[in-house]
């Protein structure tokens, strides 16, 4: 059987669509291509979908029987070794379930994340001391060593943000983010300071949705949508509840909450005003 996994990278999911496209290009059926390499049609479907890994012995004996090029499958083959590399992530697996380890993966290669935050600023964002007291509530139980491991993790993720190719960020964040104290008043004027700097960056636009705005699309909880560079990949939009996460990429709800996210930034305050918003927050604290 092909080796099974927790959850995929975003690697992955990329190569089992295109292992798909290929079947469907060479009109193999799931069937034809399980007798290639003798195992049941299920398999095939699970490698497609990124639910297993991909062995390199499996990939190159499909991709044979599906007419690739030789040098083709050398490359194919090449990015399915990458691939299987686990993330930088993978180190902090004893505090990150796997319904979140994909996330990471979908985070670290988005070109475009667009997100609605009500209740926190979102972790992209936050200064590790807002992170550390949001973590402390969050996980009650948890000792000083494994809070540590959580926050380096969260820390860990915006590294990100400082990549050549880092991903365009657009937020809403509900005025309430900001007026619900997190750590105390130094925690906050440091976390809004943390805000400004980053909203005067060319790939960043935050947007605050102020309570005089009434009610509004997002009112429903907080979610994100996630945009990639390679085109084998739809829009897919996260949405988390407290023992476990959504990933939607049906293009129907997908649409919804595009439409939604390109309603709210309408009733939000504009970029320019939001750093006005933030400024004078920020003499609150």
């Amino acid at each position: 059987m092909a080796e099974s996994r927790s959850a995929p990278t975003v690697g992955q999911i990329v190569l089992g669509l295109r292992l798909r496209d290929l079947r469907e290009q060479a009109g193999r059926s799931f069937e034809e291509a399980a007798r290639v390499l003798s195992v049941t049609t299920s398999t095939v479907r699970r490698m497609e979908k990124a639910e297993v890994g991909l062995r390199p012995l499996y990939v190159k004996a499909l991709l044979e029987s599906y007419g690739v090029e030789k040098g083709e499958i050398d490359a194919f083959l090449a990015l399915v070794e990458k691939a299987n590399k686990p993330g930088w992530w993978h180190r902090f697996r004893s505090v990150l379930p796997d319904w979140f380890s994909l996330y990471v993966s979908l985070e670290s290669e988005a070109s475009l994340i667009r997100s609605y935050e009500p209740h926190c600023v979102p972790g992209l964002l936050q200064t590790e001391e807002y992170a550390r007291a949001l973590l402390r509530t969050g996980f009650p139980g948890a000792d000083e060593e494994e809070l540590d491991r959580r926050v380096a993790l969260r820390m860990g993720r915006q590294r990100l943000l400082a990549k050549p190719d880092a991903p365009r960020l657009w937020m809403v964040l509900d005025e309430q983010v900001l007026r619900r104290p997190v750590g105390g008043p130094d925690v906050m004027r440091a976390q809004v300071d943390r805000l400004l700097e980053e909203n005067a960056k060319p790939n960043v636009s935050l947007q605050i949705m102020p309570f005089s705005a009434g009610p509004h699309p997002g009112m429903f909880g907080p979610f994100q949508l996630f945009r990639f560079s390679y085109p084998e990949l739809p829009d897919i939009i996260y949405t988390e509840s407290l023992t476990g996460a959504v990933y939607i990429d049906e293009r129907p709800e997908v649409t919804a909450y595009l439409e939604a996210l390109d309603r709210m930034v309408t009733q939000a305050a504009p970029v320019q005003e939001t750093e006005r918003i933030l400024r004078e927050m920020r003499e609150n604290f």
